[in-house]
Order: C-alpha cells, then sequence, then structure tokens
C-alpha cells in the first residue's frame, strides 16, 4: 500500500487486527519485561497486580480511547490534532512529538545492546555464570566507544526501514510478525523460568495476593506502571488512531489494547519471577535482570544458548515493536505539517535521532563526567525529562482537553462513529476523563517530581 493514493487520502490500516496488533506493540515495550516485575515484586505481587487491573481500567482505558478518538476525528498528527480543533493547543500535541522523539533517542542504544546481545548468544559468549565476567562484559560494551554507536545504528536502521514501508507495508505488516512472535517466545522463556527448582515461590509471590502490602504507595507505583507502560501522553495512540477508519469499533479496541499490554506485563512477570525466586536476585535489578542475571541464569541451563538466543530476540521484538511507533509520531508530524514524503521524513529524523543518540551512548562512555539534568548523564537526562515531565504533563493536558475543550459529547460522537455503535460505558468514562484522570495524573505527575 502507497503512503498516499491518488486523490491524497491518509493512509488507513488495512484491519482491524493490524491495528490492535500495532498499537499494543506500542504500549509493550522493554517497560514490560523488566520494571512490571519487578514493581510487582516489591509491591506484594497479587496484590499489586489486582490493584494494576482496577487503575488499568479506570486510567488506561480512559486516556486510550480519547487518545484514539481524537487522532481518527481529526486525521491528523499528534500537534495537527490539537491544533484542528483548538490552535492554541497545538503545543500539547508537540510535549507528545518532542516526547517520542527524546525516548527513541536513548531507547535505540538499549535496542543496540540488545542486538550485540543477541549476536553473543549466538556465538556462545554468553556460556558464564561467572559474575564478574558477566559485569565485566556489560561494563564494556556500555561504556565503549565505536560498538555500542555501530549497534545503536543498526537498530535505528531497521526501525527506519519498517516505517518507511508505510502503516499497511511497514508498520501493519511488521507488527502481524512481531507481536505474535513476541507472545511464543515469552511463553516459552515463561514455561522454561516456573520450571526451575523453586520457581513455584515466584509464581506464588506473583499471582497471590498479600493484601497486608497494600499501601497508598503500592496504589501509586500501580498508577504510574499503568501509565507509562501504555505509552500514553506521547501522541503515539493519536498518531496510530488517525489511521483508522470510520467503521472501527474504537471502545472495544481501547480496551484489547491495554488487556494485551497486561497480558505481556503478567507473563513477564512469570518469565522473570520465578528465575528470581530460583537464584536469588534482586527483581530490582532495571537493566540488570536482562543484561546481567538472564545470561548468568541460561548459562547453567541445559539448552542455555538456545534459551537465551529466545530471550534476547524476544526482547528486541519488544523494544521494535515500540521503537517503530515512537518514530511514527515524529514522521506523521512532518510528513502532516512540513508536506515532505515519507521516506525523506524517515531518513532525515532517523539520522537526527542516530546522532543524538550516539552522543547520549558516549554518556555512558568517555563523556560520563559531562553532567545536565539533576546531575544525571544526557542518557539519563533524556529518560528523566521525558518520563518525569512530558509524559505526565502530556497525559494531564488530553484528560482537560478532551473532557473540557473539545467536549465529552463530541468524543463520544466519535467514538460510537456517529451513534451507530452503543457504548455502554459512556457515562463513566465521562467521569473519568473530566474528573478521575486529571487527579490520578496530577498525582503521578507530584510524585515524580519529588
Amino acid at each position: 500500500m502507497a503512503n498516499l493514493n491518488q486523490n491524497n487520502e491518509r493512509e488507513q490500516w488495512g484491519s482491524k487486527l493490524g491495528f490492535i496488533l500495532a498499537a499494543s506493540g506500542s504500549a509493550v515495550g522493554l517497560g514490560n519485561l523488566v520494571k512490571f516485575p519487578a514493581v510487582a515484586g516489591k509491591n506484594g505481587g497479587g496484590a499489586f497486580v489486582l490493584v494494576y487491573f482496577i487503575i488499568l481500567f479506570l486510567v488506561g482505558f480512559t486516556l486510550m480511547l480519547a487518545e484514539i478518538v481524537l487522532g481518527r476525528h481529526t486525521k491528523l498528527n499528534a500537534i495537527g490534532a490539537y491544533r484542528k480543533i483548538r490552535k492554541n493547543w497545538a503545543w500539547v500535541g508537540g510535549l507528545g512529538v518532542l516526547a517520542g522523539f527524546m525516548i527513541l533517542s536513548y531507547y535505540s542504544v538499549i535496542g543496540g545492546w540488545v542486538i550485540n546481545y543477541l549476536l553473543k548468544s549466538l556465538t556462545g559468549a554468553l556460556k558464564t555464570s561467572d559474575a564478574e565476567v558477566i559485569n565485566q562484559m556489560f561494563g564494556s560494551l556500555v561504556t565503549g566507544t565505536v560498538e555500542p554507536i555501530v549497534y545503536h545504528g543498526i537498530f535505528m536502521l531497521a526501525t527506519m526501514i519498517i516505517v518507511i514501508g508505510g502503516i499497511g507495508g511497514g508498520i501493519e505488516k511488521s507488527s502481524k510478525i512481531l507481536m505474535p512472535g513476541l507472545f511464543i517466545m515469552i511463553i516459552l522463556i515463561a514455561l522454561r523460568s516456573m520450571t526451575l527448582p523453586g520457581g513455584v515461590e515466584g509464581i506464588k509471590y506473583l499471582l497471590v495476593p498479600d493484601f497486608s502490602k497494600l499501601s497508598i504507595g503500592v496504589v501509586l507505583d500501580a498508577l504510574g506502571q499503568v501509565f507509562f507502560s501504555l505509552s500514553l501522553g506521547m501522541g503515539c495512540m493519536i498518531t496510530y488512531g488517525s489511521y483508522l477508519g470510520e467503521d472501527t469499533n474504537i471502545p472495544q479496541s481501547a480496551t484489547i489494547i491495554p488487556l494485551i499490554d497486561t497480558g505481556v506485563a503478567l507473563l513477564a512477570g512469570l518469565a522473570v519471577l520465578p528465575a528470581v525466586f530460583a537464584y536469588n536476585l534482586d527483581p530490582n535489578a532495571g537493566m540488570g535482570i536482562i543484561f546481567k542475571a538472564f545470561p548468568a541464569i541460561f548459562a547453567q541451563l541445559p539448552f542455555g544458548n538456545f534459551f537465551s538466543f529466545i530471550f534476547f530476540l524476544l526482547v528486541l521484538f519488544a523494544a521494535l515493536s515500540s521503537s517503530i511507533s515512537l518514530l511514527e509520531v515524529c514522521v506523521s508530524y512532518v510528513v502532516d505539517e512540513w508536506k515532505m514524503n515519507r521516506k525523506a521524513a524517515v531518513t532525515l529524523l532517523g539520522l537526527i535521532i542516530f546522532v543524538i543518540g550516539s552522543i547520549a551512548s558516549l554518556s555512558y562512555g568517555p563523556w560520563g563526567h559531562i553532567k545536565f539534568v539533576a546531575g544525571l548523564n544526557f542518557f539519563d537526562s533524556l529518560d528523566f525529562i521525558s518520563a518525569n515531565y512530558l509524559l505526565p504533563l502530556g497525559g494531564l493536558l488530553l484528560c482537560i482537553f478532551v473532557g473540557w475543550v473539545w467536549g465529552t459529547d463530541n468524543a463520544i460522537k466519535e467514538a460510537t462513529n456517529g451513534g451507530k455503535l452503543t457504548f455502554s460505558l459512556a457515562s463513566l468514562w465521562v467521569i473519568l476523563i473530566k474528573y478521575v484522570g486529571p487527579v490520578a495524573i496530577t498525582i503521578v505527575f507530584i510524585r515524580s517530581l519529588i
């Protein structure tokens, strides 16, 4: 499918499944594989999961629906969508485009690390359980000058090739491969992890609620995890929604996407926490879980190289499914507003992001002494600004815009395809987008600042 047809109509998703898989891929990322198991483990396992599901509905579904509706109604990028309805609100969409640009600049560096480890698993270089050797291997990669930039470039190039293909021929087609592949591999790793000696304790920890652990802190952690896990506030769902046809059932899609994202997060918990318990590891190790803990585990298992390869291929699929949506947010803006063709827009943005990502990579190596925001290096500053300022602010203003500026009547009319569909939760959604969402996100915002 071409980017534009002869009548200059906007390209659309080829199928409902294609949209749902692409949107789910945008939401499913490294945060599901690393952060969810760690946050769940810290907050009482099953009790946290229960709270997470409640907040997933109250906040996740609410904002997901708002973004998709706004995108389809305007048929424009994140900035254009706000501008079309209220000209002086265009800058809010700009926050989303900027967030996507900044996140991809360092996210692609991590994607490069994943490719490096995928190749290491093929060659058998990871077949060691010596913690000192593993730490040295990861440290050598991250602090390197040339090697991490080369792999960052490879990851960025793969992302660009997919996005150049457009919505139907690139993003949708790749999502139909990446998402089913991701599910198959994460189930395989989860089954292996759960059968480890002592792994059953990890399963209990994740799924059996310990209500004694419930506290306001658990609720706030669940709120923050839902918000960041679903990629809300960065314009991804507005952009993807802009390519939807008029007959799409948006309320149904806005329900399915968060559920798929949460399903992956739970499977990630079943893949990570049993192994954590079996090998007495720290579930709060962050990226260390991926690059340090799991290589050590696989090295001790029969067919360890095979499982190591599957694991890093899984992580790569999760990273790619998110990176293509981040790049598409920026590309859609340039194509719509600058009237640039898709190939030129992807090439320009890809090169700029590669340069900025290279600087971020060097900030863990020879440029590590240069500090930016809050005494952080350049890499961590990009993460800090986007996660703590741009995303919560974008989500908060989205609620205010849809709930109070554009108006819920207009949003519901769009969501029901002009009244053709039944939206049974419309009255509740109005309360959630106008009152619950803004309050919840404000709490996340203030807490992230503190």
